[in-house]
């Protein structure tokens, strides 16, 4: 609490970074992976805590003690979109894309969980909703995965009344392009004619090939082309996005609006990851933006961390339920959610903030010493 005012503020961040082991080996396309580490913030100011999160390397958590805490501390718990201008400004010489971007992003979530909280509203309910349900689709299919644990997953998916799923396909920057419409097609047979099919090549192929891989996986009714190509070859995507049937998506490696703005002639539905891009606050920008230009947005990964903002936005079409994050989330937060019959129904309950509590003991368990 401000003395001279009597306006609550943020009176100080705590940063802890989390590592956690993947449950199998894990790849996509264009890389491999044991281990996930999340940075979870909270900020804390006027008798309430509010959490946020990224995922990325554990040096984020010394751009929040070294760059950012100092820049948040003692302004408005009611101002989130101020204290994010800031973080922005103060990056200026550090190079905001990448961690940094994560960190700021971090901090935005706990502040907007912080005066949701403050105000004993979900944050849903603080943002005004447009929506009261947000439909997901199960997201995972790794290339490291055999027949036997894809098939699993994809079952698994299906028993919580999901019918949208992704695979991972691009397997040795688009070396196995048989395996990888093998692996599709395996897929489709265990999901059936009338689920949504997706599949994400995080950049692996060549123009020519996702060409050519496209149009056969438009003959297994494939709807969605995540990163075709390189998400930097914004000319190869324009170009596949107009010849292929399948929807074109990319966007996760946005981490700041102009980036947003730059992407938009090239996809058919837009990617944002609130804990990249700037936190909610600049999310809500990008689904704007992309509203202006007839697009929808997807929530990429995270999705505890999007489902309350995702209910604010009338061209949302959907959260990533990714199972790295997914796992993770619902081990270490108290509130997680349910994605039965396809879809998530943030702040019904009627909890404030995001609705979640970080459990001490898995916290304590993960984490790094930084």
């Amino acid at each position: 609490m401000n003395a001279g005012t009597g306006v609550p503020v943020v009176e100080g961040l705590h940063v802890q970074a989390l590592q956690f082991p993947t449950d199998a080996p894990e790849a996509d396309g264009t890389l491999a992976w044991d281990r996930t580490t999340m940075v979870l913030v909270e900020a804390r100011g006027g008798g309430s805590t509010g959490l946020g999160y990224t995922y990325g390397d554990a040096a984020t958590a010394h751009v929040v003690t070294g760059m950012l805490r100092d820049v948040v501390v003692g302004r408005p718990v009611s101002d989130p979109p101020a204290a994010n201008e800031a973080m922005s400004r103060a990056v200026r010489n550090a190079g905001r894309p990448g961690l940094i971007a994560g960190a700021i992003s971090a901090v935005d979530i706990a502040l907007w969980d912080l005066k949701a909280r403050h105000l004993g509203l979900p944050l849903a309910d603080l943002l005004g909703r447009a929506r009261t349900e947000v439909p997901v689709y199960g997201s995972g299919g790794f290339t490291t995965y055999g027949h036997g644990r894809l098939a699993e997953q994809l079952e698994g998916w299906a028993a919580q009344g999901i019918t949208r799923f992704k695979i991972k396909i691009g397997e040795g920057w688009g070396t196995r392009e048989r395996r990888d419409l093998d692996r599709t097609e395996q897929a489709r047979a265990r999901v059936g004619d009338d689920a949504e099919l997706y599949v994400d090549a995080n950049g692996a192929y060549t123009r020519k090939q996702a060409l050519r891989i496209g149009r056969a996986l438009a003959g297994l009714g494939v709807s969605w082309f995540e990163e075709p190509v390189s998400s930097d070859d914004l000319t190869g995507l324009a170009q596949l996005r107009d010849t292929l049937t399948a929807d074109i998506a990319a966007g996760e490696y946005g981490y700041d609006l102009p980036y947003f703005a730059r992407m938009i002639p090239a996809v058919d539905c837009l990617q944002a990851d609130a804990t990249r891009c700037g936190g909610i606050t600049v999310w809500l920008r990008a689904a704007a933006l992309a509203q202006a230009h007839g697009l929808q947005l997807s929530g990429h990964c995270a999705p505890h961390a999007h489902a309350h903002a995702a209910t604010a936005v009338p061209n949302v079409r959907h959260l990533e339920w990714f199972h790295d994050h997914v796992r993770i989330e619902d081990l270490l937060f108290e509130g997680a959610l349910d994605p039965s019959s396809g879809s998530v129904r943030p702040g019904r309950g009627g909890e404030p903030g995001l609705g979640l509590a970080i459990r001490a003991d898995v916290a304590e368990q993960y984490r790094v010493h930084l």
